[in-house]
C-alpha cells in the first residue's frame, strides 16, 4: 500500500520531531551485542564442562589466578603471594576491596570454600589432593596450602582456564553439594548477570558490576585489569548462520564468538569486518564407558582405526590453511607436548582392518545411540561423519537429533542408552584443555571421575600421576610418551584432528587484537 503526500509529509513531521527529542537513558548505554556459539542453559562453570557456561562464568566471576597473553599464570584476585622454599608450604592474600555482587566482602573464607569445591571436580584438583594438599584460612584476607609433597604446578592449577576453571563464590554456595548445577548467581567479576532479562533460548544479558575492583595492570589474555568498558553486554543466540551474519553485515550485532566455515572467505575480503583466529581446537568423539558397546576397548579401538582426520576436519568446511590433515598426537600438534608416541598404527585409516577389529572384539551388534547437535554447524558435521563412519564398519548408529543444550544435559546421565542415555557424541576442544595429560580433560579423568563418558584406567591414572611428579626433563618426556603410548590402547575418546576456529567482528569494535585462544574475554572490547 501506497502512502498519499500527505500521510509521506506527516511521517517525515513526525520522524524530525522524535529526532530532537532528547534520547532516554536507556538508548544512551553502551551496548556489545554478541552471537554466542551455543544457547546457555547452565549457570554453573564449575558443574559443566561445555564452553558456554564457562563464559558465562568469565563473566560474572572472577578467578584467584588467571594466564596472561603468554599463558604464564599471574595473581588475578591474589595481592601476594609466599612459597616456602620445599615447597610444602603457600601463603595467599587476596586484594583489598573485592566484593561480591551482593556487596558483601570477598574473603579467605571463600577463596577456600570455592577451591574445595573446584577440587572435587576438576582433575588439577584431585592432583592437589593426591599431594596432600590442605586449605585453611588464616584471617579474612589471608589463606594457606599445605602440601606432604611439592607439587611444581599449583599455580597452574589455580589458574587454570578451561574446563572447570576456578571461580571464587560465597561460601554458603561453594558448600552446596556438586551434584547439582548452581542456579543461583552470586557473582564476583566485570558484570552483574540480569536474571530478569534471560531468555533462554534468545538472549542472555549482563551489566557492568559498579562494585568491581579491577587490578591495576593492563588486560593481557584472561589476567590483569578486567575494567568493562561497556555498560550492557546482550548474548543473542542466533544458532541459524545465515541469520547471524545477516545481522553482523547490518549492524544489528557487533561480533559472532565461532564464524562457520562456508562465510570466512567472504568475511576476509569485507572491509567492515575483523576476522580472527580463536585459536587451536580439537575435534573429539566421547564414548560412553559405562555401556555396551563402549565399556569395551577393542570396540573403541575399532572405531579409532576408521578415523579420517582428514575428512572429519574438511566436513567442518575451514580452509586448508585453517586444518590438518592428521596430528598424530592427543596433545595438540604444535605445542610443546606434541608426541607421536603410539599412533603408528592409526595414522592412516583401514576400514577393512576396523571391520575385523570390531568382529574380534566381540560385537554383538548392540545399538550405538549417537548425539548429533542440531544447532552448532561444526558440531553436526563431525557427528554426521561420524555417523556414516560408524555404519560403515558395521556398528549398529542410531542418531538422536538435539540442540547442544540438550546434548550436555543428556551426556551427564549414567543410564543405559536405551533408558535415556547415550552411546557417543562429538565435540570440540580448545588448546588449553587438550594440550598435557592433565589439561586435556578426558586424558586426565581419573578412575571414579564424574566426566561424561566416565573413563577409567589404572594405568593411565599411574602414569599421569609420575608425569605430575616428577622434575627431570628427560624423564618426564618418557613419562609423556608412555602416558600417550597406553591413551592410544585404552582410547579414553577418539581424536578427529585439529584446525584453527574463527571469529569475527564488526570493524569499529575495538581491542579484538586482545582477544585470547577462543576464551571471550569481552572486557578488552570498546567501540
Amino acid at each position: 500500500m501506497r502512502l498519499n503526500h500527505f500521510a509521506c509529509a506527516a511521517a517525515l513531521l513526525a520522524a524530525t520531531a522524535a529526532a530532537l527529542v532528547p534520547a532516554p537513558a536507556q538508548a544512551q548505554t553502551k551496548t556489545l551485542r554478541f552471537v554466542p556459539h551455543a544457547d546457555l542453559k547452565i549457570l554453573d562453570p564449575g558443574f559443566t564442562t561445555a564452553y558456554i557456561s564457562r563464559n558465562f562464568g568469565y563473566m560474572v566471576y572472577d578467578t584467584l589466578f588467571a594466564l596472561d597473553g603468554n599463558g604464564k599464570p599471574q595473581p588475578q584476585m591474589v595481592d601476594s603471594y609466599t612459597r616456602s622454599q620445599d615447597g610444602l608450604a603457600w601463603t595467599f592474600v587476596l586484594r583489598p576491596g573485592l566484593k561480591f555482587s551482593d556487596g558483601k566482602d570477598v574473603t579467605a573464607a571463600d577463596a577456600v570454600a570455592s577451591i574445595e569445591r573446584w577440587a572435587m571436580r576438576d582433575p588439577f584438583g584431585a592432583a592437589l589432593k593426591n599431594a596432600g594438599a590442605q586449605w585453611a584460612g588464616i584471617d579474612a584476607a589471608t589463606f594457606r596450602l599445605s602440601l606432604k609433597r611439592p607439587f611444581e604446578m599449583v599455580l597452574d592449577a589455580l589458574s587454570k582456564p578451561s574446563s572447570f576453571a576456578l571461580v571464587v563464590l560465597p561460601q554458603r554456595l561453594a558448600q552446596r553439594p556438586t551434584t547439582a548445577p548452581l542456579s543461583e548467581v552470586v557473582g564476583s567479576g566485570p558484570y552483574l548477570f540480569k536474571r530478569d532479562e534471560w531468555v533462554p533460548g534468545n538472549k542472555t544479558v549482563f551489566v557492568r558490576n559498579p562494585g568491581y575492583v579491577p587490578r591495576k595492570e593492563p588486560p593481557s589474555g584472561l589476567a590483569g585489569s578486567k575494567q568493562a568498558h561497556f555498560d550492557r553486554i546482550e548474548w543473542l543466540y542466533l544458532p541459524d548462520s545465515n541469520s547471524a551474519v545477516a545481522a553482523l553485515r547490518r549492524g544489528e550485532v557487533d561480533f559472532i564468538e565461532s564464524l562457520p566455515a562456508d562465510f570466512i572467505a567472504s568475511m576476509q575480503t569485507d572491509p567492515g569486518m575483523n576476522l580472527q583466529s580463536s585459536g587451536a581446537y580439537q575435534g573429539q568423539l566421547v564414548m560412553n564407558h559405562l555401556h555396551p558397546p563402549f565399556d569395551n576397548p577393542k570396540v573403541r579401538q575399532a572405531v579409532l582405526q576408521a578415523v579420517d582426520q582428514e575428512r572429519f576436519m574438511a566436513a567442518i568446511g575451514y580452509p586448508p590453511n585453517m586444518r590438518m590433515a592428521h596430528c598424530a598426537t592427543y596433545f595438540i600438534c604444535g605445542s610443546p607436548n606434541e608426541t607421536a608416541a603410539g599412533a603408528e598404527p592409526y595414522r592412516k585409516a583401514d576400514l577393512a582392518r576396523a571391520r575385523q577389529m570390531l568382529r574380534d572384539a566381540g560385537y554383538k551388534n548392540e545399538k550405538v545411540l549417537l548425539l548429533v547437535p542440531s544447532d552448532v554447524t561444526y558440531l553436526n558435521a563431525l557427528a554426521l561423519v561420524m555417523q556414516q563412519t560408524m555404519k560403515s564398519i558395521g556398528l549398529n548408529v542410531e542418531p538422536v537429533s538435539m540442540d547442544w543444550s540438550s546434548v550436555t544435559a543428556r551426556r551427564a546421565k549414567r543410564n543405559a542408552p536405551d533408558a535415556g542415555g547415550w552411546s557417543a557424541y562429538a565435540t570440540v576442544a580448545n588448546e588449553f584443555s587438550a594440550n598435557s595429560p592433565i589439561a586435556n580433560i578426558y586424558l586426565s579423568a581419573a578412575c571414579g571421575n564424574t566426566l561424561p563418558g566416565w573413563p577409567c584406567d589404572q594405568r593411565l591414572d599411574a602414569l599421569r600421576a609420575a608425569w605430575l611428579y616428577e622434575t627431570a626433563p628427560a624423564r618426564r618426556r618418557q613419562l609423556l610418551d608412555d602416558f600417550q603410548r597406553r591413551a592410544y590402547e585404552t582410547v579414553p575418546y577418539v581424536s578427529l584432528g585439529q584446525y584453527q576456529a574463527a571469529s569475527v567482528a564488526r570493524k569499529e569494535l575495538k581491542g579484538t587484537d586482545k582477544l585470547w585462544a577462543g576464551i571471550p574475554n569481552l572486557w578488552v572490547l570498546d567501540k
